[in-house]
């Protein structure tokens, strides 16, 4: 690995590259630069790395480093972690075709910092912006393992990324109070239909719609809860079903599993379920479809979230290839947002929001949510006004309070 050393002499500071090298005796080579970032520049740009070579013959190129990155994800897990699920598998290897479809000019061992923010250029012209961003986290990732496993000698994609978010995009869609209300309401009204069919079928969809508010989870762990989970007048997140298939896992990252408090109607509601109604099956799950299986997320978007969407009257018409047709105007994963920004508007801090979200980092708290934090702020600012926070008002009575402009 190459390292930079600063030198004092008759030049005055002077900055020394030491790198391996195969045509020494030593086995390193040394460089003088005048100034830290010729030196920097000279290292990050892969030329202190090609005297030195891959450490392992078999991997020279960035199509192999991919194709070992891949097999690493699928067979053996990065950095100790468990093996990718096989629908993240395939979108890594989606990913992979985009990488591989670059013009790399260089050997593995040749590329610097430079030739990364090329790559980037190329994507962003090529491709979405938000495809672009995600293909190259994948490269940094399979960058990174390269490095773990001694075929790179450092992060030569350190600091070269794609911003996720733009002044410009839209905010996630968040349910009014109202329009929650309305969907408990028509949750309510159709577990009592006198349609025998409906009835029987909200008996498991109305608590699950309770859940979703009450809860904040993501569907794809609601699905699946188990019986045992339902505890402490609360609920224990530590599962979850793996996107693009019926089998069950755990949650999307370990900062998934968390503990959420319940309000005791939907904590009674869901314990009746599952004690009076749910079916035994081998997973414990407390809504089960009428074989013990798991539920799957798309019939429940379209027969039990649409079908209240439909009953509360919250439906749109939109055009579709020239016709108009209606559809929800929510997804189950927008009852997620709501249970956030009623967090927030209760002032929650950031950093137990970020907990009972689940998210792995709080940058993604502020990603998502950042527009509702801004408001429910403006609004607090309103209230309370900045001279008004700290004014005793020394010099006498104000005309502001005269006329009740100020509220105390």
């Amino acid at each position: 690995m190459a390292d930079i050393r600063k030198r004092e002499g008759k030049k005055g500071t002077t900055y020394q590259v030491r790198f391996p090298s195969k045509s020494t005796k030593s086995g390193y080579a040394f460089r003088t630069f005048d100034t830290l970032k010729e030196a920097r520049d000279f290292v990050e740009s892969g030329q202190a790395r090609k005297g030195s070579g891959a450490r392992h013959s078999e991997i020279r190129t960035v199509e192999q480093a991919i194709e070992k990155w891949l097999d690493v994800c699928e067979k053996e897990g990065r950095r100790g972690r468990d093996p990718v699920t096989p629908f993240t598998l395939k979108t890594y290897k989606y990913r992979a075709t985009i990488m591989k479809a670059y013009p790399w000019s260089k050997e593995l061992n040749e590329l610097g910092a430079p030739d990364v923010v090329e790559f980037r250029s190329w994507l962003i012209r090529h491709h979405s912006r938000d495809l672009a961003r995600k293909v190259l986290s994948s490269l940094h990732s399979m960058i990174l393992e390269m490095v773990t496993r001694g075929i790179l000698d450092h992060d030569i994609a350190v600091g070269v990324y794609i911003g996720k978010s733009s002044r410009y995009e839209e905010p996630v869609q968040i349910p009014s109070e109202r329009d929650v209300q309305s969907l408990l309401e028509a949750a309510d009204r159709l577990s009592n239909s006198k349609n025998a069919q409906i009835s029987r079928s909200w008996e498991r969809y109305r608590p699950m719609l309770y859940l979703a508010i009450d809860s904040g989870m993501r569907p794809q762990e609601y699905i699946v809860v188990p019986g045992f989970s339902l505890r402490d007048n609360g609920i224990m997140v530590d599962r979850a079903l793996e996107r693009g298939s019926n089998k069950i896992s755990v949650t999307k990252t370990p900062a998934g599993r968390r503990f959420i408090d319940l309000s005791p109607e939907t904590y009674d509601m869901v314990a009746h379920y599952r004690d009076k109604h749910a079916i035994e099956n081998a997973d414990d799950l407390i809504f089960p479809t009428a074989t013990g299986g798991c539920q799957s997320i798309d019939n429940w978007r379209k027969r039990g979230f649409g079908a209240a969407c439909r009953e509360a009257g919250l439906i749109d018409e939109i055009q579709k290839d020239g016709e108009a047709v209606e559809r929800p105007r929510y997804r189950p994963y927008d009852l997620r947002h709501f249970y956030a920004s009623m967090l927030i508007e209760r002032r929650v801090s950031l950093k137990r929001v970020q907990t009972i979200m689940g998210h792995r980092d709080i940058q993604t708290t502020l990603n998502v949510y950042g527009h509702v934090i801004e408001r429910v702020e403006s609004e607090a600012e309103k209230h309370t006004g900045l001279v008004a926070s700290f004014s005793q008002n020394p010099c006498g009575k104000s005309v502001a309070q005269d006329h009740q402009l100020i509220d105390l």
